[in-house]
């Protein structure tokens, strides 16, 4: 790593360096929005490996709006062969495919903002089971290819080649002092981030956040899109930014949620302290909103006064105070959680795709899912300067 700030170094690969594609633009706000999703990695002064294929799994999310069959936006130059115009980026066959199976499959208005629903619902072992076995194959195929042209910005990001960052290699063959985040495969490459441009990535997130958008917007702009009309930077702001405003059914949440108060379990709404037992009604609350990161992970799920849920919490994150009322009732509600067997799985499933050194024993893991939990919400709300209720 050079002298310069990590600022500065992310400045320069998003303004400066030279692009043939959107790769790199694409490849730093991936970086961005993990080290803000992982925020505790950031306190231990150690590097950080990136499993290549979560990245991956960020870039369907990014350039899902561009690939729609029928109104394709290109994102690079196409060069004229034999066979015709080459692709403008090397996935977009594989990724424009699973576009099509997803708008097959799911019964719902297609929305440029899909691709962040199906990831994160991938990304959950019983929500991926939701999903035909043609469309996980093709989501499968969409990360191994788009996981080959990562390693193009990764190694040309900056001046010359490996600047920035080393070549990605599988864990196991890492330094011991890497952090690997949660879920990370021994054999399976990562991207290794120092610990003082990982704090930058975090410490600058909503910065970086939004001069990528800006200067992908640019980019997207000054491309020919060949037969089609120019693609005005404020279509390819809208599309960058749009996110998911529907829910996926919560059908098994709810059912299994049900179960427990029929059995005569109780739950206490964290935001409102109302009862919630049953023949009360009551919403599955995403306590971190769909808004800001569609996650259907359990923890992230819990029962809520629907008129609070309503016209209170919406789609905000509480304030401080508030989240430190909420802390006994969000480990009850986890508690609760482990009286079903179902339920049980699912929570300890989930909260070890998001949060690192959970304990195993079931009388601690409540407390310790709440601790991690307030502690996303806090820095993701400060980091991203977002509204909050109180």
């Amino acid at each position: 790593m050079d002298s310069r700030t990590g600022g500065q170094i992310i400045s320069t690969i998003l303004r400066h360096d030279a692009k043939q594609n959107s790769y790199k633009i694409a490849l730093i706000r991936a970086i961005g929005n993990i080290a803000t999703a992982y925020p505790e990695f950031g306190d231990t002064g150690r590097p950080v490996a990136i499993p290549l294929r979560m990245l991956a799994e960020e870039w369907i999310a990014y350039y899902w709006p561009f690939v729609a069959v029928c109104n394709p936006v290109w994102q690079g130059n196409r060069q004229s062969k034999k066979t015709g115009l080459s692709q403008d980026i090397a996935f977009r066959p594989t990724l424009s495919g699973l576009r099509q199976l997803w708008e097959n499959e799911v019964p719902s208005r297609s929305s440029s903002a899909d691709g962040y629903v199906l990831v994160h619902d991938m990304r959950v072992p019983r929500r991926r089971k939701s999903y035909s076995d043609t469309l996980q194959e093709a989501f499968d195929e969409a990360w191994r290819h788009i996981k080959s042209s990562l390693k193009y910005p990764i190694r040309y990001a900056g001046p010359g080649q490996w600047q920035v960052f080393d070549k990605p290699a599988r864990f196991s063959q890492l330094d011991p002092q890497v952090c690997p985040l949660p879920n990370t495969r021994g054999n399976e490459a990562c991207l290794t981030v120092n610990h003082k441009l990982w704090q930058a990535f975090q410490d600058l997130s909503l910065w970086i956040e939004a001069l990528c958008v800006h200067e992908w917007a640019l980019y997207t702009e000054s491309i020919s899109q060949y037969d089609s009309d120019p693609v005005d930077r404020g279509i390819a702001y809208r599309l960058l930014t749009d996110r998911p405003d529907n829910r996926r059914p919560l059908t098994w949440e709810r059912n299994h949620i049900d179960l427990l108060l029929m059995e005569g379990a109780s739950f206490t709404c964290p935001w409102s302290g109302k009862t919630i037992n049953q023949g009360v009604k009551y919403h599955i609350d995403h306590v971190l909103p769909i808004s800001i990161y569609p996650i259907n992970e359990l923890w992230n799920l819990v029962p809520t006064d629907a008129s609070t849920n309503m016209h209170e919490k919406r789609n905000l994150i509480p304030s401080t105070s508030r989240l430190q009322a909420a802390r006994p009732r969000l480990t009850q509600t986890y508690r609760c959680y482990l009286e079903s067997n179902n339920l049980s799985r699912a929570l300890q499933t989930d909260a070890a795709l998001r949060f690192p050194n959970l304990p195993k024993s079931d009388i601690h893991l409540p407390t310790a899912i709440t601790h991690h939990t307030i502690e996303l919400l806090e820095r993701i709300a400060n980091v991203r300067n977002l509204a909050r209720f109180s």
